[in-house]
């Protein structure tokens, strides 16, 4: 299909977008497309790596299709219902100025829309939930609307299409290139074929690798490869973090919102943890392993204290932020991602994982989540003496889902493809950088190819090879463009947490300015390598183009480096 079609067709464009802001389409807007559409690039998940990287494209004056399996884009910030875990100096520097963009964005959103009162909206850096996770904790829908404002004009212009509800299915691959991808309309099964020059696996697994025969890998790499610290003895594959399906709950006092009992309440109200480090007891217990030094800790929960322990912890509304009457009782409402429903007992990736198998794997997940909200709600046990919150009310409407779970399981770990350079421990680890170095103050690696900054922990939840954490301090970060560029194929790039990171890595690369900032430099790559008509490797290999490639990144706000810093 030549360019002007495509054009012509991404008219329909702006309708599948909106959707997203309202529930998917009950029409086909994508009817009159033909069979096979030709953007410049394919963009395959709209988490917020794939948001970011078609952004990047369309900034550059690129055409863009972008296909995402829920009726959501934003991912993690949205359709897995996680509030931003970010690094400390989030409001300052080491994000991207089109991540700032969003978040202003969100705050931006609560301003003109919500009734905050006015010393809230005095607060140049509003939290509207004030959770204590992060500088910025809100409701899913905040972020999606705003997401969806800063791709509007692409679509009514008609250079993006954005398909929801869309999946890979398969991909047609020539020699060291990919040609073409199918995508699965979820809802009625009908397939299209995307060509492009440039496809971009922003999926949360990194389910374009294997269709495209990009060399990957999954779980822990063993200790004798990476040389790592904390890497496993030997390669287990199917080691791979715990997934957790989030929800959002509110607490009406003096009210009984039980649910049901869930199918599964019996197994997880006496399931106790068989992880190495053990576990201090049962799962289901406000006593759990503190994941930095796996001692037990009880933060407690009471949603009508004063506001501390698990409650606030990812609380998204404070109704101190809002005019009286605004929200019942001073609870609030916080988003439950805690140790408690972490789900490991099967991993969704894998040789010999099959789609049902996975979907089965997510089910037990659900009803894990599920469980902890009925034992909160009948056997939690309460400062007063009593057992249970009745009044724990679930939020379905603020997750967009019937079941009150998020439309998706929160993903830490996908396929990584093996990359031309690969981020060890030994690049980022505090430690492990004190004893390479022989200093106590120390940095991380610099990278020559850096494009993009980042910084966490690394962070690892318990896994299905019966891990228990391991967290670790890290040191601020580069992420390096040698780990976006498969070390055969050509033309695909990972726009997400499927880049070249080990087990161990992705534990710091995996949180949500991290994930942006690569989906940008990805979108962007693809943008540049098209206008200079070379590939991704020759820019990177090549001195002049890489320093290129680097100053244009900085011109359009993407930090490289970062400021001396103290490590976390």
């Amino acid at each position: 299909m030549d360019r002007r079609h495509f054009l012509e067709g991404c008219g329909a464009g702006l309708a599948g977008l909106l959707s997203a802001g309202g529930g998917p389409s009950r029409g086909d807007p994508f009817e009159r497309f033909p069979r096979e559409i030709a953007p410049d690039l394919a963009i395959l998940g709209g988490g917020l790596g794939g948001c970011a990287a078609a952004l990047a494209a369309l900034r550059a004056g690129r055409t863009v299709v972008l296909t995402e399996p829920t009726d959501w884009i934003g991912g993690q910030l949205t359709a897995q219902a996680v509030p931003p875990d970010e690094h400390p100096w989030v409001e300052q520097f080491g994000i991207n100025a089109s991540y700032r963009a969003l978040r202003d964005g969100i705050r931006g959103y609560y301003r003109r829309h919500y009734p905050l009162t006015a010393a809230a909206r005095a607060v140049r850096r509003l939290n509207p939930g004030n959770g204590g996770v992060s500088r910025l904790c809100h409701e899913p829908r905040a972020a999606l609307a705003v997401l969806t404002a800063m791709m509007a004009q692409y679509a009514s212009s008609g250079r993006l299409l954005v398909w929801l509800e869309h999946e890979p299915v398969r991909a047609e691959v020539q020699g060291d290139r990919v040609r073409a991808v199918v995508v699965r309309d979820r809802r009625t099964g009908q397939e299209r074929s995307l060509v492009a020059p440039y496809f971009l696996d922003a999926t949360e697994l990194g389910d374009l690798l294997p269709m495209a025969g990009v060399e990957f890998i999954t779980g822990a790499e063993a200790q004798a490869r990476t040389g790592e610290p904390h890497a496993a003895a030997t390669a287990q594959p199917d080691n791979q973090q715990a997934i957790t399906c989030c929800f959002a709950v509110e607490y009406r006092d003096g009210q009984d919102h039980t649910i049901d009992q869930p199918a599964e309440y019996d197994f997880w109200r006496g399931f106790v943890p068989a992880l190495r480090p053990a576990w201090p007891g049962r799962l289901l217990d406000l006593t759990y392993a503190n994941p930095i030094t796996l001692q037990p800790v009880n933060r407690g929960f009471d949603p009508r204290g004063p506001g501390r322990g698990l409650w606030l912890y990812r609380r998204i509304l404070d109704p101190r932020n809002f005019l009286p009457g605004t929200y019942p009782g001073s609870a609030g409402v916080t988003l439950v991602n805690w140790p408690q429903n972490d789900y490991w007992l099967g991993p969704i990736v894998g040789a010999a994982i099959t789609p049902a198998e996975a979907r089965r794997q997510v089910e037990r997940a659900k009803q894990l989540s599920l469980a902890l909200l009925y034992w909160l709600q009948t056997e939690c046990p309460r400062p007063d003496g009593k057992l249970g919150w009745k009044g724990l009310r679930l939020r379905p409407d603020l997750v967009g889902t019937e079941d009150g779970l998020a439309k998706a399981p929160y993903i830490r770990e996908s396929r990584r493809i093996k990359a031309e350079f690969t981020v060890l421990e030994q690049h980022v680890g505090t430690e492990t950088r004190r004893k390479v170095l022989k200093a106590q103050e120390v940095q991380a690696e610099p990278f020559a190819d850096s494009i993009g900054v980042g910084s966490y922990r690394i962070d690892l939840h318990p896994s299905t090879g019966g891990d228990n954490y391991i967290d670790i301090s890290s040191l601020p970060f580069q992420v390096p463009l040698g780990a976006l560029i498969p070390r055969r194929v050509e033309n695909l790039l990972p726009a997400c947490k499927n880049l070249g990171t080990t087990h161990i890595t992705n534990g710091c690369y995996r949180l949500h300015p991290v994930e942006w900032a690569i989906g940008e430099a990805a979108g962007a790559l693809a943008a540049f390598c098209l206008e200079q008509k070379e590939s991704p490797r020759s820019i990177r290999n090549t001195p002049k183009r890489l320093a290129a490639f680097q100053a244009r990144l900085v011109s359009q706000g993407v930090e490289i480096a970062w400021p001396r810093l103290s490590p976390r």
